[in-house]
């Protein structure tokens, strides 16, 4: 082979070699790329099921503090006016003046849960008033002041008036078709 030939071979080499790594360089480039959108969208995935898992925990807890305290199913006529008795009561040894009381209509639209209210307007101090809200506020017991309107007694500066909205929500039991009585399943 002479001179020129082996110069020749020589320079295809170094071209094949080039172009080999060029294209190898620009395949390994694509990879790496796909690689990264595939690494961060793993990673997205992976907080994504982290939060869930957060979420999971403490919706469990929820579930597990609901299955202890649970209420049992009672009939749905008596829950207002039990309601409105226990805070009238409650408000009379608190030591407030009651001047109003109304058994407002049961929300019955949810499927497992009902809700009996009861609108109450109150006078008195202001200890004896924030002893009797947090009386009536009983979460163990589905209970809740979910309405609170204070203001300032016109006769007596010393005294406030307050008008309270308590509603609890209770499991209606019902009568199916067959005349037994029966839970409402959602």
């Amino acid at each position: 082979m002479s001179d020129r030939e082996k110069k020749l071979l020589i320079f295809f080499g170094v071209a094949i070699f080039l172009v080999v790594n060029f294209f190898g360089y620009s395949l390994i480039a694509k990879k790496k790329q796909e690689l990264a959108v595939e690494i961060g969208q793993l990673e997205t995935t992976i907080t994504e099921a982290e939060n869930f898992e957060a979420q999971e925990a403490r919706v469990l807890d929820e579930m597990e503090w609901l299955v202890e305290h649970e209420p049992e199913p009672v009939e749905a006529e008596p829950v207002g006016p039990k309601l409105e008795q226990f805070a009238n009561a409650r408000a009379t040894s608190a030591g407030l003046t009651v001047q109003k009381r109304t058994i407002l209509p049961d929300d019955e639209t949810g499927p497992s849960y009902w809700r009996a209210r009861v609108e109450m307007q109150v006078t008195g101090m202001e200890e004896a008033l924030y002893r009797w809200l947090s009386q009536l506020q009983d979460p163990n017991q589905f209970r809740a002041v979910t309405a609170l309107r204070l203001s300032p007694n016109r006769e007596d500066d010393t005294k406030i008036d307050a008008n309270v909205v308590i509603e609890e929500w209770f499991i209606p039991l019902l009568a199916d078709t067959a005349g037994d009585p029966a839970i409402i399943e959602p």
